[in-house]
């Protein structure tokens, strides 16, 4: 089944899902290879190594450095990959708000990383501007 296109309809079906844990962004230098008992949850290929979303906890048993924890938002809507105006519109929803969001997108689903701390507020704000706040 085709994912979304129509903006009125994302938004108003994001149902924004807050995952349960701590999440990080690491880094393997010079490597492409995902450290043993590692699972990630996203994984991004840059010339300076690979880039890793895991949970905290997998991270430090592993031994690797991180400065940013976040919480895993998963807006439920299928969006389509090129569908036009959804990141924008969240993102600058929670950009008022003073909040920082980085995006990855998946197949089926956008998830949002925000900052740990600001997760409950971040859902609230996704809700309000679905429609389905308070």
């Amino acid at each position: 089944m085709p994912g979304e296109r129509d903006l009125t309809k994302l938004l108003s079906g994001m149902q924004p899902q807050l995952n349960a844990g701590r999440y990080v962004f690491t880094t393997v230098p010079d490597s492409r290879e995902v450290p043993g008992g590692v699972r990630p949850v996203a994984t991004v290929a840059e010339d300076e190594g690979l880039t890793l979303v895991v949970p905290q906890e997998e991270a430090d048993r592993a031994g690797l450095g991180y400065d940013y924890v976040a919480a895993w938002i998963t807006l439920r809507v299928h969006s389509a990959l090129d569908a036009v105006g959804l990141t924008g519109a969240f993102a600058t929803a929670l950009a008022e708000a003073g909040l920082s969001c980085n995006v990855v997108a998946g197949f089926h689903h956008d998830h949002l990383f925000v900052p740990y701390e600001q997760a409950e507020q971040a859902v609230e704000i996704l809700k309000a501007l679905s429609g389905q706040g308070a």
